[in-house]
C-alpha cells in the first residue's frame, strides 16, 4: 500500500512544490488550503479548500493516521507585508491558530511525523544589525528577540511542536527556512519576497530605465532555490533531528548585487534607484554547520542557477500579464 502524507497550504509556493515530489516519490497526498495553486494544478490526489483557522476543517482533513503530514501553511510574505508592522494581529492570530488546530488534531488521529515549517526570521535582531554578521546558527534563538511578529509567531510555534513531542510521543521535526524563491512563487501583488519582487521590476522596466530597492541596497541576505528546499525538507522529516535546524543558503548577498544579478540576466541597461521603504535586519544568512553534522547534507546550489530559472519564468508572467498572447 502507497504511504500517504497530508500537506497543509498546499495551495502555497512551497507546498504546491512538495506535493508535487511526494507523488514522484510513490505516496498518495492529500492536500488542503485556502486557495488552489495560483500557476498550476496540484499534483495531490485530493485537494480540499479550507481554512485552517477553523477546527472543523482540521478536523475534516485530518482524518486518519497519515504517514507524513507537513504543516507549511501561514500567514506570511515579504517585507512589505512584514516589516510595516501593520498586519501583526493577523499573523500572530492566523498563525498560531492554524498551528494549534493541525498539531492537536495530529495528537487525537496519531500520526506518526509531523513537520513544521518555521523560518529564519526567528533570530534576534540584535545579532543581524550589520550585513557582514555572521551566519545564523540554531543556538543563537535565545535570548529571543525576533524583529517582527512573524517571527515571534513561528518561535512560539517551535516550541509547541517540541512540547508536543515531549509530552505525547509525537515525532516533530522543524526547520527554520531561509529566504525560499524559485518558479511559481507569488511575483506581485504586496507578499512577495525580494528575488520574486526584483525580476518583475527588472522584466518590466523599459531599456534605459531604473528599478527601485528598499533601503539603501547594502542590507545582506541568502536565497535558497526551492529544489534544495524541499530536498532538505524530506532529508529533515525523514531523520532523527529532534531539534530545529536551518534550511537555508551560506551564499550571501547585498540585495544591491542581487538586483544587478538579476539586470544581467535581463540583458538590459537599468539603473538602481534606492528608496526608503522596510528592509527587515540588515545582515542574514544560514549557517549550515549544524545540518551537515545531523543529516549529512547542506544547500550547495549557485545562487546564479537558480536566478536565471527565477528570472526566466517570471519574465513570463510579466509578459503574459501585459498580453495574453504572450504565454
Amino acid at each position: 500500500m502507497a504511504p500517504t502524507a497530508l500537506v497543509c497550504g498546499a495551495g502555497g509556493f512551497i507546498g504546491h512544490h512538495l506535493v508535487r515530489r511526494l507523488k514522484s516519490e510513490g505516496f498518495r497526498v492529500h492536500a488542503v488550503d485556502r486557495k488552489h495553486p495560483a500557476f498550476s494544478p496540484s499534483a495531490a490526489d485530493a485537494f480540499v479548500l479550507g481554512d485552517l483557522r477553523d477546527p472543523e476543517v482540521v478536523g475534516a482533513v485530518v482524518d486518519r493516521p497519515y504517514d507524513e503530514v507537513y504543516q507549511l501553511a501561514a500567514d506570511m510574505g515579504g517585507a512589505g507585508y512584514i516589516f510595516t508592522g501593520t498586519h501583526d494581529a493577523e499573523i500572530l492570530r492566523n498563525s498560531a491558530t492554524i498551528n494549534l488546530n493541525v498539531l492537536e488534531a495530529c495528537r487525537r488521529q496519531a500520526v506518526s511525523r509531523v513537520f513544521f515549517a518555521s523560518s529564519a526570521c526567528i533570530y534576534p535582531a540584535h545579532g543581524q544589525a550589520d550585513p557582514g554578521a555572521a551566519g545564523c546558527h540554531e543556538g543563537s534563538a535565545y535570548p529571543a528577540d525576533p524583529d517582527s511578529a512573524y517571527g515571534w509567531e513561528k518561535l512560539f510555534s517551535e516550541r509547541l511542536y517540541l512540547a508536543y513531542a515531549r509530552n505525547h510521543a509525537m515525532t516533530c521535526r522543524i526547520a527554520r527556512y531561509h529566504n525560499v524563491f524559485g518558479p511559481e512563487g507569488t511575483w506581485q501583488g504586496g507578499r512577495e519576497k525580494a528575488p520574486a519582487a526584483i525580476c518583475r521590476k527588472v522584466a518590466a522596466a523599459p531599456e534605459g530605465g531604473s528599478i527601485r530597492i528598499w533601503g539603501d541596497g547594502r542590507q545582506t541576505r541568502s536565497f535558497l532555490h526551492i529544489d534544495e528546499c524541499i530536498e532538505g525538507t524530506l532529508r529533515l522529516m525523514r531523520s532523527d533531528a529532534d531539534v530545529p535546524l536551518n534550511i537555508g543558503s551560506e551564499e550571501r548577498i547585498t540585495i544591491n548585487d542581487l538586483a544587478h544579478r538579476v539586470i544581467g540576466l535581463s540583458g538590459k541597461t537599468l539603473s538602481i534607484e534606492n528608496v526608503p521603504g522596510p528592509q527587515g535586519v540588515r545582515g542574514r544568512c544560514s549557517d549550515n554547520g549544524l545540518i551537515r553534522a545531523r543529516l549529512g547534507w547542506a544547500p550547495t546550489r549557485p545562487l546564479a542557477e537558480g536566478l536565471a530559472d527565477t528570472y526566466a519564468w517570471i519574465a513570463r508572467q510579466v509578459a503574459q500579464a501585459r498580453d495574453p498572447r504572450a504565454a
